[in-house]
């Protein structure tokens, strides 16, 4: 981490009317790679999955969280824990995929776990010295729910979940997220950096030019961005009520560090942006809906998907494309728009905060 001392003069913090971007090199290097996994992924909460995928006593699913493994449960008395998917033995994985369990069985020598976390067998140990099955417990990490998603934190004193997402149930109304279910998710892998699609995603000045079809259905001189301490609210009426996305608003928040929402009347899209390599990321859409069984909900997806991939598409395009103007030399930072980019300043002001925290360290 010595280049992050090269790069603290960057990490200073800065005022809407002065903004400048991040430096090209913290989107470019191997180094910038690690720090963002040290300073933002192992410190925020991220999400996981939905409360739906551990309905029953003993669900569990895995995920992996700034390149560590997590197992996530539902107890046998139905409390939500989570812990590092690691046996206490010989590092071997305890769950490799989604189902129901009675334990944790380690795939590798057969170590057991209770659904606490208390080792309850080991395999031909009795005889070992100083070895008591009480003293071996498998380390817990932070887990907690907003509006029936999972999210974990990886951190020591994480901030409260509830903190983070404030206001938004009360922004939406009288849309209801509890109301919807999950129908399917989509995956794509993108050649940019993290940072350039969250960059793209907090910003509407692009739609006129990147999203014709897209700029249709919103109404682009209302477009507006409301920020708040950990995240930012991009908010448009929509141009007609004759249109698939329906009548009403659509709302977009970007959550710190790297969960968007998507959500409009009967629907909801949670995007996960995830790190691959320093010029790599996968990005992880999960559709939601009211009423997946009516006639018109059905039809709305079929719209939906085209539509978003349409979008997608797009977006994936111009973050290639800049990705490839951020290596290539010839940029080093640049202004941002007061008026149209103060999403893209509140999300960097967060990671210049998060980049100081970590090198005061």
């Amino acid at each position: 981490m010595n280049q992050s001392y090269h790069w603290q003069p960057y990490f200073e913090a800065t005022e809407l009317e002065q903004a400048i971007t991040l430096p090209a090199e913290l989107y470019v290097s191997e180094q910038a790679h690690q720090l963002d996994r040290q300073a933002i992924f192992t410190r925020s909460w991220q999400c996981v999955g939905h409360v739906s995928e551990l309905a029953n006593n003993g669900d569990v699913i895995t995920a992996e969280v700034a390149n560590k493994p997590i197992v996530i449960l539902r107890d046998h008395e139905g409390q939500l824990r989570a812990y590092y998917n690691v046996c206490k033995h010989r590092a071997g994985p305890l769950v490799l995929q989604k189902g129901n369990v009675k334990v944790l069985s380690c795939k590798y020598h057969g170590w057991t776990y209770k659904l606490d976390g208390q080792l309850r067998t080991a395999p031909e140990m009795q005889s070992t010295p100083n070895f008591e099955l009480c003293d071996v417990h498998l380390d817990s990490v932070n887990v907690d729910t907003w509006q029936g998603y999972l999210f974990v934190n990886l951190s020591n004193s994480p901030i409260e979940l509830a903190k983070v997402f404030e206001n938004i149930v009360e922004k939406i109304a009288p849309i209801n997220l509890l109301k919807m279910q999950f129908h399917h998710r989509d995956v794509y892998d993108v050649s940019c950096n993290w940072k350039v699609y969250m960059d793209n995603y907090l910003e509407g000045y692009h739609l006129p030019h990147v999203h014709p079809g897209l700029n249709k259905l919103l109404d682009y001189k209302s477009y507006t961005t409301e920020l708040s301490p950990w995240y930012s609210y991009q908010f448009s009426p929509l141009e007609s009520d004759d249109n698939f996305y329906g009548d009403g608003a659509a709302h977009y928040f970007c959550v710190y560090p790297n969960l968007m929402l998507n959500i409009l009347p009967g629907r909801c899209q949670v995007n996960i942006i995830v790190p691959s390599e320093k010029n790599q990321c996968k990005v992880i859409f999960d559709y939601y809906y009211s009423d997946l069984e009516s006639s018109s909900t059905k039809k709305m997806i079929q719209q939906d998907l085209s539509f978003s991939d349409e979008v997608q598409d797009e977006d994936i395009a111009i973050c290639e494309h800049v990705q490839k103007g951020l290596e290539s030399g010839s940029y080093h930072q640049g202004r941002l728009c007061v008026k149209r980019e103060s999403g893209v300043w509140h999300f960097q002001e967060l990671l210049r905060r998060a980049y100081r925290e970590v090198s005061e360290l």
